[in-house]
């Protein structure tokens, strides 16, 4: 049986966005002068990460289907109405959801 965890807590900002870095690679063209844009992880990919780890825990046919669901429905979400339940294989704390308190 393979056991892999992933060992790193991803960094959450207002909107629910991971702030891990995403590994760049430099272009022989370069980018344009003032570009000082840097890219970010989808809001979604620590669940895209889980139904991986899914697919190395047991039977995939078993495992894979809940952290799919999950997957799918932050997918389908809007920006900050992501699931706040928690993952099944990764060793992270889920999204919160930040209410609102109208006066």
């Amino acid at each position: 049986m393979l056991n892999i965890k992933l060992n790193y807590k991803p960094v959450r900002n207002r909107y629910g966005m991971s702030t891990t870095p995403v590994p760049r690679r430099e272009s022989p063209w370069g980018r344009p002068e003032g570009d000082k844009r840097q890219p970010v992880a989808h809001r979604c990919n620590d669940r895209a990460e889980d139904v991986v780890q899914a697919c190395f825990e047991g039977n995939p046919f078993k495992t894979v289907p809940g952290p799919f669901k999950l997957f799918y429905r932050c997918m389908r979400s809007k920006p900050g109405e992501e699931p706040t339940e928690p993952f099944h294989y990764l060793q992270i704390d889920p999204p919160k959801r930040e209410e609102v308190k109208l006066e």
